[in-house]
C-alpha cells in the first residue's frame, strides 16, 4: 500500500478558508485517482471530492461552490481548497487513492491518516 500524508488542517472561524494538501509517492501518483473523505453519521466516511489522473473533479452536493479539489502531478500533491467554511464542515479529512471508480465509490486502495479541520468562533 502507498503512504498518503495529509497536512494543512487547523482551526478557522466560520466563513474562513483552509487549504489541505496530500502528498503521495511519485511512482504511482500520475496514474492514481484521488479523493477527499470525512466522517459522516451512518457512514464510516463521506465522499467529499474525487479527482481523476487528468484532473477532472466531482464533488458531493454539500461542498459544491465552496470547496475546490485539484492536483499537481509535478509535485505529487493533491489539494482541497475550502472556502466559506461552516461549523458542520468540522471533521477529520482523509486523503484516499487508487482506481478512480473505486475512490469515487468510497473503497480506495490507500488511505492517509487524516488531518483535523475545526470551524468554530
Amino acid at each position: 500500500q502507498a503512504q498518503l500524508v495529509e497536512s494543512g488542517g487547523g482551526l478557522v472561524q466560520p466563513g474562513g478558508s483552509l487549504r489541505l494538501s496530500c502528498a503521495a509517492p511519485g511512482s504511482i501518483f500520475s496514474t492514481y485517482g484521488l479523493g477527499w473523505f470525512r466522517p459522516f453519521p451512518g457512514k464510516e466516511r463521506e465522499f467529499v471530492a474525487a479527482v481523476t489522473w487528468s484532473g477532472l473533479v466531482t464533488y458531493t452536493d454539500s461542498v459544491k461552490g465552496r470547496f475546490t479539489a485539484s492536483r499537481d502531478n509535478a509535485k505529487n500533491t493533491l489539494y482541497l481548497q475550502m472556502d466559506s467554511l461552516k461549523p458542520e464542515d468540522t471533521a477529520v479529512y482523509y486523503c484516499a487513492g487508487g482506481i478512480f471508480d473505486l475512490v469515487r465509490a468510497g473503497t480506495p486502495r490507500d488511505w492517509g491518516q487524516g488531518t483535523q479541520v475545526t470551524v468554530s468562533s
